[in-house]
């Protein structure tokens, strides 16, 4: 398993660039100059998990995608319990929003991680050095895509560092160009690196394919997506977990249904001075359950709640219910478990990530859960073939079959099996996603790629909330040349 473990030195002095030229500051940095770097594989090898480490960042990412929807409300102690997580559930979006700026930060720390592999990809030559190279691609499109999910346009640099002082003759770059990059370093992961990868963990050819099929469907590019998942379904060494209660606890991870999974550890703990420092998975502590006592969980801090609206969205008989959501009221009853409540309780709780019992409690226990991240599941590859297949009218019955394989599952039986086309299809395809991949992330940006978010998410306004306004510290410190987003 890869342990994204330490922030590597080197990594860390190639993003201070000093500008001082007096004699008393003027002194020999304690880590070994760049260029002198990638001397060999173990270097690339160094390097490669220096840019995984920000991965582990994605936590906020994650909670954001379930709080700016209509799936869960913000939560916590009060309604200044972390003001920016309050904001985006208002949909009072702020260019100083601190979730924002931080969201920002770590995805660009990623992009300019895989970018110093790539600076110098041609250094050095051994054996497998593609494989590296492709991992480093898909990493790099990985935080590229968060970025334009979450902002829109913005600077593209590829194969080169930003450093400090060159962001003021960077501009902002068109969605589509920063996609076709994406595409781009996707495709050329998909051919260079195996369905298996030595180290578990690490990305695949699966994960490859299935943020390529993801990307081209939010471009609306039906007619690409398709043949990309579906040629993954067929060829590739993923398949359905039997049981879906089990697809979340920490004893069955990296399991046949992970295509692509953000490794986390309790190994070594963390403090809220450094919440990017944390090997834990930080959304799980943040989605507890307040002053829990009982058994199996443990407490957090009530963040992330789910609404009734999504409970009231599985049918009767759907046993994904008691897995993805928590009925704390209910558990308590039969268990006897005691708690407290905090601002907006809805009763219910993000079961698929809230904190286990049997972790090491390193640290801050609350910040340091070893929950991995099911970034992206076979479940999720399925339904985005079947809407590929039926929003580009290319094939319903196919689409039929990827929706009733998870459906199946779901239910334990085919007697809930769609029959569906056109665009009853679709819509049994968007409230399929919604069940099945609730609290994983994904429903806000379902909602807004579709058209709908405007109709389902309070507050919304078109033409604005289908992206966050620009951290106003970056456009400062870019010297202004930036444009906020629209209507911010």
């Amino acid at each position: 398993m890869i342990k994204t473990k330490k922030i590597i030195y080197i990594m860390i002095a190639t993003l201070l660039v000093a500008s001082c030229g007096d004699d008393f500051v003027d002194v020999e940095a304690p880590f070994e100059n760049s260029d002198a770097f990638f001397n060999s594989q173990q270097d690339y090898e160094d390097a490669l998990i220096g840019a995984y480490d920000l991965l582990q960042t994605t936590y906020i990412n994650v909670m954001l995608g379930e709080i700016a929807s209509d799936n869960t409300l913000a939560g916590g102690e009060n309604a200044n319990d972390v003001l920016g997580i309050q904001e985006i559930d208002d949909m009072r979006h702020t260019p100083i929003n601190q979730q924002l700026v931080d969201i920002w930060g770590w995805m660009y720390s990623g992009v300019n991680r895989a970018n110093f592999i790539l600076e110098f990809q041609d250094k050095t030559d051994f054996p497998g050095k593609e494989n590296i190279l492709a991992q480093a691609r898909f990493l790099r499109a990985y935080y590229y895509f968060e970025l334009v999910k979450w902002f829109g346009d913005v600077p593209l640099v590829v194969d080169k560092r930003i450093l400090f002082g060159e962001q003021f003759g960077l501009e902002r770059t068109a969605k589509a160009e920063v996609y076709a990059q994406i595409e781009a370093d996707l495709i050329y992961a998909v051919d260079n690196m195996p369905y298996v990868q030595p180290i578990v963990g690490q990305a695949t050819k699966g994960s490859a394919q299935a943020l390529l099929g993801k990307v081209y469907l939010y471009q609306d590019k039906f007619d690409l997506a398709a043949p990309v998942l579906e040629n993954l379904i067929q060829n590739g060494p993923y398949d359905l977990v039997t049981d879906y209660s089990t697809l979340f606890e920490n004893d069955n991870e990296n399991n046949v249904e992970s295509v692509f999974e953000v490794q986390y550890t309790d190994e070594e703990g963390a403090g809220f001075g450094c919440l990017q420092c944390s090997e834990g998975n930080i959304a799980v502590g943040f989605n507890g359950i307040r002053n829990y006592n009982g058994p199996v969980f443990e407490s957090g801090f009530s963040f992330n709640v789910p609404t009734q609206e999504v409970v009231d969205e599985f049918e009767d008989g759907d046993n994904r219910l008691d897995t993805a959501i928590l009925d704390i009221e209910a558990w308590a009853a039969d268990t006897g478990a005691t708690f407290a409540t905090g601002f907006e309780h809805t009763g219910y709780f993000n079961r698929k990530y809230i904190a286990r019992q049997g972790d090491a409690n390193t640290g801050d226990a609350n910040l340091t859960n070893p929950n991995n991240y099911r970034a992206i599941r076979f479940a999720d590859v399925l339904l985005m073939a079947a809407e590929a297949l039926n929003r580009g009218n290319i094939d319903d019955t196919r689409a039929q079959g990827y929706v009733n394989r998870v459906r199946e599952r779901a239910f334990g039986n085919a007697d809930n099996n769609i029959t569906l086309t056109a665009t009853n299809l679709t819509t049994a395809i968007y409230n399929e996603r919604r069940v099945e991949l609730v609290g994983e992330g994904h429903h806000f940006f379902d909602l807004v790629r579709t058209g709908r978010a405007a109709n389902e998410i309070d507050g919304f306004q078109s033409g604005k909330h289908e992206i966050f306004p620009i951290p106003q510290l970056e456009i400062d410190l870019a010297g202004g040349i930036w444009e906020q987003n629209p209507g911010y």
